[in-house]
């Protein structure tokens, strides 16, 4: 089976990697705006890496500078926009994928009226996109919330972000009536993972952090639903989709213990989305909830929110696949997107340790059709690789075509089994920053950006050899990889 006729095929960014004038209109700061480069994570200790404390958070504040945060800078996509829009329609591109800086149109998250300019930017954009035929797909949340919520409420550990979260969207929906697909919460189930970066939780203001994560998933739930019912009224056939990191596990062999050790980590990663698609907690996680303590605030209002307002598709993220185990000592460990996992011995890995399997996706994308019976958007799928600038101008990534046709050819199969696959945007189309180590140099794009770890170089955009190859890709409608 081929892919659909109106398949949407792009890539996707997010503001907080991309945009850079932090500064800038009257934006305020986010979450994003305190993280440093930190090239050299420990893999051992991954979650204390991406954790920030109050201290780290006032030094950040009083730093007028970008010179220690990459994502103040990102690429400058705030002033380049245009340019970069013109080369993603030289792409092809049917769809991009972007988020709204949530500080661009309510710098601290909870002020009565909106800051037009932030407004005004986004109607540039999206009216951009439109000359060139290019449908948005908007994430409302994507890794940028509001540092001043985080601070004054410790972040969606606290119902009061429900209603600041909701009057943002309700700005969105209002002002870019013209725009049909959106997502609420980029890789929702990452708040238990980076609870700081996904949900504005400073662990060592929390006096149980595990509660609080889930508690702050919970209140995204019951905010993602509330927008999903609004913005259904204030714009006629609109779409709204759920986003899941897809950790997708594999049990080291075959041993029943490591079996169930794989089947646990992968209920936990569905069942975020469990609730946005079915619209109710799945017993074996309240099962979960009460064998570990975790007493959430759930009203009767928020299990029927819940319930009448769910999503109309699944969209996700793939980047690799993992191994599980009963007794994990035996594994080698790897980090992966935002994640550690047992590291597959019969896969090869990228310059960062994350595993490539194509097969991966297509077990993912057979996995969740089967289970939620909705379409599905694969919204995230790349790698990260060092790339070389010749003195021509050219760059030469034979590894980036090699791993996006293997994906997609998987992808393909996977529509042959039977998947409803609406589209596809890679991530990302161009060179930005990285979201866990805040490198340049960990490079995703089919178009080059002069800028290294440091934010020096030109900031000029070169076509690498994957460019050609995917925009003849989108051309076949996939038909010839």
């Amino acid at each position: 089976m081929a892919f659909r006729k109106n398949f949407l095929w792009g890539g996707a960014v997010a503001a907080n990697q991309v945009e850079g004038a932090w500064n800038i209109d009257g934006k305020g700061l986010s979450v994003a705006d305190v993280a440093t480069y930190k090239a050299n994570v420990d893999v051992k200790d991954y979650k204390k890496n991406v954790a920030v404390d109050s201290i780290q958070i006032e030094k950040a504040i009083s730093d007028k500078s970008d010179e220690d945060y990459p994502k103040r800078r990102g690429i400058d996509g705030y002033h380049h926009y245009k340019e970069d829009i013109k080369l993603f329609a030289d792409l092809g591109f049917k769809t991009l994928r972007f988020s709204i800086a949530w500080t661009r149109l309510f710098p601290n998250g909870d002020e009565s009226k909106p800051n037009e300019a932030g407004i005004e930017y986004y109607r540039k954009v999206i009216d951009e996109l439109h000359k060139y035929n290019i449908e948005p797909l908007i994430t409302l949340s994507h890794y940028e919330m509001p540092l001043n919520l985080a601070i004054k409420y410790n972040g969606w550990a606290d119902r009061k972000i429900i209603n600041c979260f909701t009057k943002f969207a309700k700005v969105c929906f209002e002002n870019f009536t013209d725009v049909k697909y959106w997502l609420t919460f980029n890789e929702i189930d990452s708040v238990t993972r980076h609870p700081f970066t996904s949900a504005g939780i400073i662990p060592d203001k929390s006096e149980n952090l595990l509660q609080d994560e889930y508690q702050a998933l919970h209140n995204q739930f019951v905010a993602s639903a509330q927008v999903t019912k609004l913005v259904h009224k204030i714009i006629p056939g609109s779409m709204v989709g759920c986003m899941l990191t897809k950790l997708t596990t594999y049990p080291a062999i075959a041993k029943p213990e490591d079996v169930l050790a794989a089947l646990n980590k992968n209920i936990m990663n569905y069942y975020p989305a469990d609730v946005q698609v079915k619209g109710e907690y799945p017993k074996l996680i309240l099962e979960y909830f009460k064998k570990n303590n975790i007493q959430l605030d759930i009203t009767d209002e928020d299990l029927t929110t819940l319930r009448e307002n769910t999503v109309d598709f699944i969209s996700f993220s793939y980047y690799m696949s993992m191994l599980a185990a009963g007794d994990e000592s035996g594994l080698e460990m790897t980090q992966g997107n935002t994640v550690v996992g047992g590291k597959n011995p019969y896969l090869p890995a990228t310059e960062w340790g994350w595993t490539v399997d194509p097969v991966g996706l297509r077990i993912s994308l057979i996995e969740l059709y089967d289970r939620y019976q909705k379409p599905l958007f694969v919204v995230e799928n790349g790698m990260g690789t060092h790339d070389k600038l010749e003195k021509d101008g050219s760059i030469h990534d034979p590894y980036r075509i090699k791993y996006f046709k293997e994906h997609l050819k998987a992808m393909k199969d996977a529509v042959d089994n039977g998947v409803d696959l609406l589209g596809y945007t890679s991530w990302a189309p161009i060179d930005l920053v990285s979201a866990s180590t805040s490198q340049m140099s960990k490079r995703y794009g089919f178009i080059y950006v002069d800028l290294d770890d440091e934010g020096h170089g030109t900031g000029k955009r070169y076509k690498k050899d994957s460019f050609d190859w995917y925009k003849h890709v989108i051309e076949t409608n996939g038909e010839e990889l």
